[in-house]
C-alpha cells in the first residue's frame, strides 16, 4: 500500500487543478538528452517532497509592484530569484513549478538553482560557481498551460538537510494575465529584476517582495528510510507572527529539533498552510477540504499528517453547526489518510480571546471542536495546542508571552511552545 505514496519516476506523479481539485493531467517533463543527467533510471529512483508551498490565486495586493505588474503583463523581461529552506536534503532534486491558477500560458525561458551567498535565506545573492542550470525534458525552456504544473528534469546538486537553496527563473515574455499563482506568506524575501540576470551572482537594483511565486515543490532522491509530515493549516502554521526569512515558523522549530536527533533525522517537514485559509467555505485560497487531495495526498513520500486548521471557519460563523461541520471534516481527512496509509494527527484550535473572533458563541464552538479533539479517539494522536499556549490565568486567551498583540497569532516564542508540545515519538 505504501509503494502507492512514493513516487517512483515522473510518470507516477498527478496534477491538480486549483478551481476544482481533482486530478488533471500535468506537463511531465521526460529524461533529459544524455550528457546532461547521468545514466539513473528515474523509474528506480525514491523521490520524496521535501518542501512545498500551499498554491493559490494571488490577490491584488500581492501581485509584483510595478513596473513587473502592467495591466495583463506579469514579469515581462524579468528575473525572478528565490530561496527555499530544503528540510531533508540529497545530491540529486527536482522542481515543481505551477499555474494551477493562472489565467494564462506560462512561459518559463530558463531557471536555475543555485546555493545563496551566505547560504542565508532571502537574499538575492548567490555563490559564484555553485549554478547549474534546470531543464524540462532536456529543454532550456518549458510552456506550462493554465491550471497545470511542471516537474523539471531530475539534477544532480548537493544540498545538505535544513539548509537553503535559491532558485532563479527568466520570464523573457511574463505571463498574459493578472491571474498568477502564488504563495503570498512566504515569510521570505523574493527578488524581481528587469532582463536576464540567471547567472548573475548578485541582483543589482532587485525589488524585494515576501512572496513566493510560481514554486510548489521539491523533491528529493531518498533512502527508504526518509518520509513527510504534512501540516495542513491556516496562519498559525504559515506563520503570521514569526520572523521574516527567520525559518522560526512552528513547522520550522519541530523540523530543527527533529533534524539533532539519529530517529527523525530523515523526517521531511512539508508547510501545506495558508494565511486566511478556512477548512469549510471563505477564507483565502482552496479551502482545506477541497484542496486536501493535492496537498496532504499529492506530494511523494507522505507518512504523516498534523490538521491545525478551524480557526478562521470558528471565528466566522462559530455556532454548533460550524463546530458540527469541523468534526465531519477532520473525519474526512482521517478516512483518506488512513486509505493512503499516513496517520493522522489532530492540534486543538488555540485561544483567540480578545481578538475580533471572540463574539457570540465562538468561543463554545471552540470548545466544542477542541473536546472533540480530545476525545474522541478519531486522531491517531492529539497535539494539545491549545494547552501549550493558552494563558493559564485565562485559558480562552494567549499567554501574554506569546502574544503578537492581536490575540491571535503566536511570536516566535509562541511558535516554539507549539514545537515543543509535539512528541518525538509520533515519527518514529
Amino acid at each position: 500500500m505504501r509503494s502507492r505514496r512514493f513516487s517512483l519516476g515522473l510518470a507516477a506523479v498527478t496534477a491538480v487543478t486549483a478551481a476544482t481539485v481533482g486530478t488533471a493531467s500535468m506537463v511531465v517533463a521526460p529524461s533529459a538528452a544524455a550528457g546532461i543527467l547521468p545514466a539513473a533510471d528515474p523509474a528506480a529512483e525514491r523521490w520524496v517532497a521535501t518542501w512545498t508551498s500551499m498554491q493559490q490565486l494571488t490577490e491584488p495586493s500581492n501581485m509584483p509592484p510595478a513596473p513587473y505588474t502592467q495591466g495583463n503583463q506579469v514579469m515581462v523581461d524579468t528575473t525572478l530569484r528565490q530561496t527555499v529552506r530544503v528540510s531533508v536534503g540529497g545530491q540529486r532534486f527536482r522542481l515543481h513549478l505551477s499555474n494551477v491558477f493562472g489565467g494564462a500560458a506560462l512561459p518559463i525561458t530558463a531557471a536555475s538553482v543555485a546555493l545563496p551567498a551566505g547560504g542565508k535565506t532571502g537574499v538575492s545573492g548567490i555563490q559564484s560557481g555553485t549554478t547549474k542550470p534546470v531543464t524540462f525534458g532536456g529543454q532550456a525552456s518549458v510552456t506550462i498551460p493554465a491550471g497545470k504544473e511542471t516537474i523539471a528534469d531530475p539534477l544532480d546538486f548537493t544540498v545538505a538537510s535544513g539548509s537553503n537553496l535559491t532558485v532563479t527563473l527568466y520570464l523573457a515574455k511574463g505571463q498574459a494575465s493578472s491571474n498568477i499563482t502564488s504563495h503570498p506568506g512566504s515569510r521570505t524575501t523574493s527578488y524581481l529584476v528587469k532582463g536576464n540576470h540567471l547567472q548573475d551572482a548578485s541582483l543589482s537594483g532587485a525589488t524585494g517582495v515576501d512572496h513566493w511565486y510560481f514554486l510548489s515543490c521539491l523533491d528529493v532522491v531518498a533512502s527508504e528510510s526518509t518520509s513527510a509530515v504534512v501540516m495542513l493549516g491556516d496562519s498559525l502554521t504559515d506563520g503570521r507572527g514569526s520572523t521574516t526569512n527567520g525559518n522560526d515558523r512552528w513547522p520550522d522549530k519541530l523540523f530543527d529539533r527533529l533534524q539533532r536527533q539519529s530517529a527523525t533525522a530523515t523526517v521531511a517537514v512539508l508547510n501545506q498552510a495558508a494565511g486566511g485559509n478556512a477548512v469549510l467555505s471563505g477564507g483565502l485560497g482552496p479551502t482545506a477540504l477541497s484542496r486536501f487531495d493535492r496537498d496532504v495526498l499529492g506530494p511523494s513520500g507522505v507518512k504523516w499528517l498534523i490538521v491545525f486548521e478551524g480557526v478562521n471557519d470558528l471565528g466566522s460563523t462559530g455556532s454548533p453547526q460550524t463546530a458540527n461541520a469541523l468534526i465531519s471534516a477532520y473525519q474526512t481527512f482521517i478516512t483518506k489518510a488512513h486509505a493512503a496509509g499516513i496517520k493522522a494527527y489532530g492540534a486543538t484550535i488555540t485561544p483567540f480571546g480578545g481578538n475580533g473572533y471572540d463574539v457570540g458563541t465562538h468561543e463554545a464552538a471552540r470548545q466544542t471542536v477542541n473536546s472533540w479533539i480530545r476525545t474522541s479517539n478519531t486522531f491517531d494522536a492529539v497535539l494539545d495546542f491549545d494547552q501549550a499556549v493558552r494563558d493559564p490565568a485565562n485559558a480562552r486567551r494567549i499567554r501574554p508571552a506569546y502574544d503578537t498583540g492581536d490575540h491571535l497569532h503566536l511570536n516566535p516564542a509562541g511558535y516554539q511552545a507549539l514545537a515543543d508540545s509535539i512528541p518525538d515519538t509520533l515519527f518514529h
